[in-house]
């Protein structure tokens, strides 16, 4: 396994956009090809593919906002959203997949370990947030494996926040 993250040019766009996630996971991640469309439009968004020599395996896409407002549902209120103070600086691993065929094969935790070293020269001493739908056990059973820990919080879709802190493992 040669791991490498490539930002997505014009010329490796149409082979990024080609990766997927396995049947059954489709209403976990939007597509590669929304994901793009979505970068274009917010510039902090950056989208990477991740490579095994050659051939693209998957995807990410990473972003630093300088202050957010994270959105939690009060059990008391319903399912109205009760927004947090502003946290200053997070780093977000916002999209994450490996394409189907790909699953299985050590990935996953290889490209996670890839992107948190890349992170970590950019930004270090940061923590990496990311977020997670409840009903994904697989990707939270990777996301632990790799120190991130739940947050408490829920993004405005719905989704749980997870953090790992560093130093990163791998």
């Amino acid at each position: 396994m040669n791991l490498t993250m490539v930002p997505v040019t014009a010329d490796n766009r149409e082979e990024i956009s080609r990766l997927h996630v396995a049947a059954g996971q489709e209403s976990y991640i939007e597509t590669v090809p929304q994901c793009l469309r979505e970068a274009e439009e917010e510039a902090r968004w950056r989208p990477f593919g991740i490579f095994d020599g050659k051939q693209a395996v998957g995807f990410a896409m990473l972003g630093f906002f300088e202050k957010e407002y994270p959105v939690a549902f009060s059990p008391k209120a319903g399912s109205m959203p009760v927004t947090f103070q502003p946290q200053p600086g997070r780093l977000w691993l916002d999209r994450f997949l490996i394409d189907g065929a790909a699953q299985g094969q050590g990935y996953g935790k290889a490209a996670l370990s890839l992107i948190a070293k890349t992170l970590s020269l950019e930004f270090p001493d940061r923590e990496i947030y990311l977020s997670v739908y409840p009903e994904n056990s697989a990707a939270i059973h990777l996301y632990r494996s790799f120190g991130f820990q739940f947050t408490g919080e829920k993004d405005i879709h719905g989704e749980d926040i997870m953090v790992c802190y560093p130093p990163f493992p791998g």
